[in-house]
């Protein structure tokens, strides 16, 4: 059955594989608390002992977050249980998860960006060049971790990278000619070791980039350079996404850049650049100034 289940995430909703991962483990989660093993035992599922099974994750100290992302993947499963004509209705319709807390996206400020203070870091060989496109990529595009992975060196032009996204949407993201020219030469870098797999990103054995490679490069990057407390791809991320709208880009521009399916994905980020736009007020207006 959850084979079955698996296959829809994946042909019918196109969920990544990162997705369909943290699904089945929650529903094996579940599962092991609630004792279901055949498929009676999902049929007799309720709202209380959903109710009950949040409550222990609650208690055990998983964050709202958290579990409001089980609650989804069971909210998921129920409904396909239901449009398969196995259950009559679902019992989420009566769960309510906890409030989530809100967090402000982590960004890093644009001057720690400046690229005569990113140079030396990175040194002139393939793999110096590779990691110095890796953080250009994400500070300049805003795409994912999964996304730079599986970038495809035929997706690559002078102008722009063409990007497949969450559950295969492909978008296209334009690029500036200063990552074109860095992109060109860490392609002759690449053709010159003769590596020829297909990824745009690779390591010195022609083999494909693993997500740990990326994050540890990043997090030591930014470590570097930043004061920021949180270190990972994402943070580059929400920094591409910051600096844009700091900078006059429109939400619904940066809403097709990030790949964003609704556009309350993207209202986040005006949170940050209400703070900017308050520090340059109280920074410039003259009664701003005198009543700091």
């Amino acid at each position: 059955m959850l084979q079955k289940f698996e296959t829809y995430l994946r042909q019918e909703k196109r969920y990544s594989a990162h997705t369909c991962m943290a699904y089945l483990q929650d529903l094996a989660q579940f599962s092991a608390y609630n004792q279901c093993v055949a498929l009676s035992d999902w049929q007799e599922q309720n709202p209380a002992t959903i109710r009950s099974w949040m409550v222990q994750l609650l208690d055990s100290g998983i964050s709202n977050r958290s579990v409001n992302r089980k609650l989804a993947a069971l909210r998921t499963f129920f409904k396909w249980l239901q449009k398969e004509g196995l259950i009559s209705a679902t019992p989420m319709s009566r769960v309510q998860g906890p409030k989530s807390e809100k967090r402000l996206p982590v960004f890093v400020k644009e001057q720690e960006l400046q690229t005569e203070k990113m140079q030396p870091l990175f040194a002139s060989d393939f793999e110096g060049i590779r990691n110095q496109l890796i953080i250009e990529l994400f500070y300049q595009t805003g795409i994912r971790l999964s996304e730079l992975i599986q970038l495809k060196e035929n997706a690559i032009s002078s102008q722009s990278i063409k990007v497949l996204g969450k559950r295969n949407k492909e978008r296209v993201i334009p690029i500036a000619v200063e990552l074109a020219q860095l992109i060109e030469k860490y392609l002759s870098a690449k053709h010159l070791l003769k590596l020829d797999h297909p990824n745009l990103l690779v390591r010195e054995n022609n083999q494909a980039l693993y997500p740990q490679l990326v994050y540890r490069l990043v997090s030591t990057f930014l470590r570097t350079i930043s004061s920021v407390e949180k270190q990972s791809p994402h943070v580059l991320r929400h920094t591409f996404a910051t600096h844009m709208l700091n900078n006059g880009a429109g939400l619904e521009t940066l809403k097709d850049l990030l790949g964003h399916a609704n556009l309350s994905a993207t209202q986040v980020y005006t949170h940050n650049s209400f703070a900017q736009l308050k520090q340059a007020y109280q920074t410039a207006h003259p009664r701003a100034v005198k009543t700091r």
